[in-house]
């Protein structure tokens, strides 16, 4: 080996050095395949083998700020990784290591884990939702909007804030034609609200969420079944809210009662709808952003925490559809 750097960093202790370096290297793996440079280490040396001098600050960046995390106990994953290394290109390492020392607690799984916030964003948008009565979470699948969101409706309910929660989507793109779907309204709805069934699921346990919505507390309707209603002492989150009409919006915006919550989630370049019809969501934050007691949460790519290849997928199709546009 030659030309070989070392990175000025230190660990403090083996346990340290062993989390960061990651189980048979793999974290050493993610950062080489992310670089494109080739890792070593030699004791609890870390050497880098024909890197430039931006590459090895960088990492020294990323690998002090990992030690920082290790070293309060910390378990760090390979979305950890991944997700540190891209924060390195713009945030400081203190601000970094500041995610996950103080750490923001959602909830806690049925079993008794505790589930954090694990994203700048996703703190940003708990601190929101707490502080606002009316939060918009908008980015690509995968951020954690719709999790996040039902997760503190949980912690709402079971604190007392609220005494219901109530989820709601567009059922059918472009629409919300449910009578061809066999099965009662519960049935045909369902399958559209997967993704909240489970993260009430993780919260609450199978048999307690059955019950809660057994007994109201926990009410699954689509956005035609908001007409007419007052929300009050409720937690309300609309879901996929891209593939609402403007007027859908209008209609659900409008049923905010006191002492309740909205959280309304949606991916602007996912929209369903027929050719001409304009989104709600776009319409609504377009028109009520700066609007006091309203916080708009945009959420990006590099908060994306299913498997990292999700991430790659969508710059892709980000450079395609950016280049394609440009073609137009």
């Amino acid at each position: 080996m030659a030309d070989l750097i070392k990175l000025d960093i230190t660990f403090n202790t083996l346990d340290t050095f062993r989390m960061v370096i990651g189980n048979n290297d793999k974290n050493l793996e993610i950062l080489k395949s992310l670089f494109n440079v080739d890792i070593h280490t030699k004791g609890d040396d870390i050497l880098l083998e024909k890197a430039d001098e931006t590459t090895k600050k960088q990492l020294e960046k990323i690998f002090s700020s990992l030690i920082a995390i290790a070293d309060n106990n910390v378990v760090l994953s390979e979305r950890d990784v991944i997700y540190i290394a891209k924060l390195a290109e713009t945030k400081t390492q203190e601000a970094i290591i500041d995610i996950y020392i103080h750490r923001l607690l959602i909830t806690n799984t049925v079993e008794g884990k505790p589930i954090y916030a694990k994203t700048i964003n996703q703190k940003h948008y708990i601190k929101s939702i707490n502080k606002n009565d009316l939060v918009f979470g908008v980015g690509p699948a995968g951020t954690g909007k719709t999790y996040v969101a039902v997760l503190n409706a949980v912690k709402a309910l079971k604190s007392g804030s609220v005494k219901k929660i109530i989820l709601t989507r567009p059922a059918v793109e472009a629409g919300e034609k449910l009578g061809f779907l066999p099965g009662d309204l519960k049935e045909k709805v369902d399958p559209y609200l997967r993704p909240l069934y489970d993260a009430l699921y993780e919260a609450l346990g199978h048999k307690q969420t059955d019950d809660l919505i057994e007994n109201g507390i926990i009410e699954i309707a689509p956005l035609a079944y908001m007409r007419g209603r007052t929300l009050e002492k409720a937690y309300v989150i609309l879901d996929e809210a891209q593939n609402t009409t403007k007027n859908q919006m209008k209609l659900f915006l409008t049923r905010l009662g006191f002492d309740s919550k909205m959280v309304v989630t949606g991916d602007i370049t996912q929209i369903d709808l027929p050719h001409k019809t304009h989104s709600g969501l776009v319409h609504a934050i377009n028109l009520l952003k700066g609007v006091e007691g309203i916080s708009i949460i945009q959420f990006e790519r590099v908060d994306v925490i299913r498997h990292p290849l999700v991430q790659k997928v969508l710059k892709k199709y980000e450079t395609y559809e950016n280049n394609y546009n440009k073609l137009l």
